[in-house]
């Protein structure tokens, strides 16, 4: 900028310069000639001045015709040049700054790893906020731990039965006779409330797994009691039969089995 303000200065200085010549040779030549009348050099002089006075103005479009018709070279930048005086051909002036061919491979590049960064970003937040909301829905490992429950059946004696605590609720654990199997097998279905076979309710004959809750309003029955040898609610007077059958009482279904696995044969997993 600096650079074209100088330039316009000296052209300035030099169009004021070729200009007063001009005029002073006009005006000697008007002298010269005797039939020119005496008041005509002061009207040339005034002229003179304003004319003077228009070019050191810099860039008006008058200043610019004066110029291009006494024969100055132009030294306006092609765009001032254009502006001032609009033609059908446009030079544009582009050497104050630099021009970059479209689809810079260096530019393209860059702005490819800004996305694809950007979009890494985005997929690693999303799968982290996942992976919190599964952890959260998930079971504590206290939950876990009552979940499931290993009981060792070494120490339970033929026809007793063992109680355990799983999930809050009691758990009858009874190690059953070859009487007690053929018993529960016996019996006619048709006489039953919520009929089902023994061999149902049972994985191995000898270990019959019952949570030990009344199906009636949830007591608690006693074991080995009852008109049937198996289990009795002296809260109703439910009787259940040796397969947990309900088979007299208020109770409408039988005791619950619960989900249960032998682990060895003489360990088993309730849960």
């Amino acid at each position: 900028m600096l650079r074209i303000a100088g330039r316009r200065l000296l052209s300035v200085q030099q169009r004021s310069c070729t200009a007063t010549t001009f005029v002073l040779s006009r005006d000697h030549t008007i002298d010269s000639s005797p039939a020119a009348p005496r008041s005509a050099p002061s009207a040339d002089l005034s002229s003179f001045n304003s004319y003077h006075r228009s070019l050191i103005r810099g860039l008006a479009s008058q200043v610019l015709t004066q110029g291009n018709e006494v024969g100055f070279a132009s030294e306006v930048p092609a765009t001032v040049e254009a502006v001032k005086t609009p033609n059908s051909k446009i030079v544009y002036d582009d050497h104050n700054h630099e021009r970059y061919p479209p689809g810079d491979p260096s530019k393209r590049a860059f702005a490819y790893f800004v996305l694809s960064g950007g979009r890494f970003v985005y997929a690693s937040v999303l799968r982290l906020l996942v992976l919190k909301l599964i952890v959260s829905m998930s079971a504590t490992k206290d939950v876990l731990a009552l979940a499931s429950l290993e009981v060792d059946l070494g120490s339970i004696e033929p026809g007793t039965t063992v109680t355990v605590k799983w999930r809050g609720k009691p758990v009858f654990i009874r190690r059953r006779t070859e009487d007690d199997i053929k018993l529960a097998n016996s019996v006619d279905l048709g006489s039953l409330r919520d009929p089902q076979e023994d061999a149902v309710r049972v994985k191995n004959p000898e270990w019959l797994v019952v949570v030990g809750v009344c199906t009636h309003l949830g007591c608690i029955p006693l074991p080995n009691a009852g008109d049937y040898g198996g289990w009795f609610c002296p809260c109703h007077g439910s009787h259940y039969d040796i397969s947990g059958r309900i088979r007299k009482g208020p109770a409408p279904y039988n005791l619950e089995v619960p989900t249960y696995s032998f682990l060895e044969e003489n360990k088993l997993l309730i849960g």
